[in-house]
């Protein structure tokens, strides 16, 4: 373990004060991104999480629409927000001391792969870093590459390693998994692919990001355009949060179809929702559903949005602007898809907007207000096994009696079936499923093998109210 870790857990304790998650449990995560303005937005709410995962680079790279000389944000246009960091820094360790500090951060913040989209002829400090957390052998933790925009950074570190180290090929792999928002350049088909395709790395690119992007309004029900409007933006994020959440860069007075403060777009968030730690388990399988979304596996271990669209064929290079069926279908005029077929397309990911807007919301209050002035999410245990093995016709208890709450406000419990990840074709009734103490029968159709996932759902009634969830799933047995 790394000393750093060891350094946070002793802190901790010396204060008296628990993260979420053992530092054991906590993800490794690399970023590459191309300094969008949408990619900006991200990095804000990117460093107000950084507590939850060990960030093992932050890297500017290119893609099809960003690189030196074609729209560019700059080589260092990360800095502001590093040094915005640094000043909410102080205010944020009161709420949890796993906070990286600002110069931990910086070390880590270096230029890859930008002279044109999809380069990765030149090594560069970006690709040199990837390569040296990859091969480090003191750490074994899987590793999070995520690219915001081209991999293409990702693509020259890996042949970096393919020519100087072929014989670590297998081991390196084990420890990758990939989150691409879309492929915003050729060098996943053309290098990572054919090159590092046998060792079945998890793929996971993604078009419902589009629900938190600059299409919003399309892809978000009305009910949840609450959260993302300029009134809620301007109370809870924009105004009178600190200097890094100043920087956000919402909608301006005037911009079109928006209103001064509207949420812009996080297209690249869901790179990183996907890897914070909140009792969905998503981590286990992509299939499983949590805040980056949800994602059917297509082909090898490339894991793509689910078409709600009977005898779809996806496309078998890239997925991107112009062959992601939920782009495809937002297009003006566009045909392809029924009202009601957008809006499930979308829902693995504005299922949980609510949710994620408060914990924002939180995030941005722990950058000025003190700990006992803030909420913290509750902690949920549940008195039995996650997994559990149940024949046709049984009963199944289900116990949330071990929930608490950081800050001792009243916790709401709701149990509910996710059938979007079930492999069982069918609905349980959950009796008092408002309640701690609830229970399933196993329906009798139900055949050996088939799974049902229950989510438990636990509020708190802090300001804003935050949530946190424990999913059990139930296997059945002959």
């Amino acid at each position: 373990m790394k000393k750093n870790v060891v350094l946070i857990l002793l802190v901790a304790v010396a204060l008296g004060v628990c993260s979420n998650y053992t530092a054991a449990a906590k993800p490794r995560v690399i970023v590459t991104s191309d300094g969008e303005i949408d990619d900006e937005c991200s990095m804000v709410r990117f460093l107000l999480y950084a507590n939850e995962w060990d960030v093992e680079a932050i890297i500017t790279s290119s893609s099809q629409y960003h690189w030196q000389g074609h729209r560019w944000a700059g080589d260092n246009w990360v800095e502001p927000y590093l040094d915005a960091y640094a000043q909410v820094y102080p205010n944020l360790v009161k709420h949890d001391p796993a906070f990286p500090t600002p110069q931990y951060l910086r070390e880590r913040t270096v230029l890859g792969n930008v002279r044109m989209e999809g380069e990765m002829d030149e090594v560069t400090p970006g690709s040199q870093l990837i390569v040296k957390v990859l091969l480090d052998e003191t750490d074994d933790r899987p590793i999070w590459l995520q690219a915001w925009g081209g991999p293409n950074t990702i693509a020259r570190a890996l042949k970096t390693i393919e020519q100087q180290h072929p014989e670590r090929m297998i081991e390196v792999a084990k420890k990758i998994r990939f989150f691409f928002i879309w492929e915003q350049d050729s060098t996943y088909q053309g290098y990572i692919r054919p090159h590092w395709g046998k060792y079945e790395i998890t793929t996971i690119i993604s078009d419902q990001f589009e629900a938190i992007a600059y299409r919003w309004k399309n892809c978000q029900p009305k009910e949840m355009h609450q959260y993302f409007v300029g009134a809620w933006m301007n109370e809870n994020i924009l105004e009178n949060h600190g200097p890094l959440c100043s920087l956000y860069k919402a909608h301006k007075h005037g911009d079109k179809e928006f209103d001064d403060g509207d949420f812009r777009s996080e297209g690249d968030s869901p790179a990183f929702l996907h890897q914070i730690v909140t009792g969905l388990r998503n981590l286990e399988s992509p299939d499983w559903g949590g805040w980056g979304g949800r994602y059917v596996r297509v082909r090898e271990n490339t894991w793509l949005d689910p078409v709600p669209f009977k005898g779809y064929v996806y496309p078998e290079g890239r997925w991107y602007s112009t062959t992601a069926w939920g782009r495809d279908s937002s297009r003006k005029g566009a045909t392809t898809s029924t009202n009601k077929q957008h809006r499930e397309y979308f829902k693995p990911m504005w299922r949980w907007s609510d949710a994620l807007q408060n914990d924002f919301a939180a995030r941005a209050d722990w950058c000025v207000k003190p700990y006992d002035q803030a909420n913290h999410p509750p902690m949920v245990k549940l008195g039995h096994a996650l997994d559990v093995k149940v024949r046709p016709g049984n009963r199944v208890s289900l116990s949330a009696k071990g929930i608490t709450d950081p800050d001792g406000d009243a916790l709401a419990c709701r149990w509910w079936q996710y059938q979007e990840a079930d492999t069982y074709d069918g609905t349980v009734t959950i009796e008092n499923a408002d309640h701690q103490q609830a229970a399933i029968t196993v329906p009798n159709d139900a055949r050996e093998g088939k799974t049902i996932h229950i989510i438990c759902e636990v509020t708190d009634t802090g300001t804003p109210p935050l949530t946190r969830y424990q999913r059990v799933i139930v296997t059945v047995v002959p």
